[in-house]
């Protein structure tokens, strides 16, 4: 799709993905800083949330309905590898 002929929601839609992606680098920041390992958890979990949208609102810009398939697996895989790390801390002793 050429860009001039984009309507005005899918520019906005397109929009909102650079802002969450713009979040999600900006989390980097707490994922190689920390201080604490549960800091870390959170902030991979948000960038992959973070991820999933992004993929959700480049499928309703660009009318690409499979990219929809992609992010419910990689919400499903973002879930399942945070309950890891979480049952991984947790069994080291840390509280989280």
């Amino acid at each position: 799709m050429a860009l001039e002929q984009m309507s005005t929601f899918e520019t906005l839609l397109l929009g909102a993905a650079g802002a969450f992606a713009a979040f999600a680098v900006a989390l980097l920041y707490r994922v190689v800083r920390g201080p604490t390992m549960e800091d870390r958890v959170i902030a991979i979990n948000a960038i992959g949330t973070s991820t999933v949208v992004i993929l959700v609102l480049v499928a309703a810009a660009l009318d690409l309905p499979g990219y929809l398939d992609i992010a419910l697996v990689y919400a499903l895989l973002n879930f399942l590898a945070s309950i890891a790390i979480s049952k991984f801390i947790v069994e080291r002793g840390g509280v989280l």
